[in-house]
């Protein structure tokens, strides 16, 4: 694998919320990036194309949640696209192997 596509965009990397930013949009984005990560971790499972259009599309979702926040529709617009990526990345199955009994 190429070092490039590893690299995580600046704005997937955990610094403190911006003056400005809502703490409802910083928890979709949050939302998004853990199906980003999981994304990741399943990346031998699905061609380069596949995660190369999932990961675009997650990207922009990513990049444009203020103004998605913002919509007076905004946790069912969320909410639906949360779902569609689970259904990509399954990630309201997996659990913390530190949490199982």
């Amino acid at each position: 694998m190429s070092r490039a596509r590893n690299r995580i965009p600046r704005f997937l990397i955990k610094d403190p919320v911006p003056p400005g930013v809502s703490a409802l949009s910083e928890f979709y984005r949050e939302e998004f990036v853990k199906h980003h990560q999981c994304l990741q971790a399943q990346r031998e499972y699905y061609s380069d194309q596949a995660i190369a259009s999932a990961e675009a599309a997650l990207l922009k979702i990513i990049a444009e949640m203020d103004q998605l926040s913002e919509d007076a529709n905004a946790e069912q617009l969320v909410a639906k696209l949360l779902r569609e990526f689970d259904v990509v990345t399954g990630l309201s199955g997996w659990s913390d192997p530190c949490k199982v009994h």
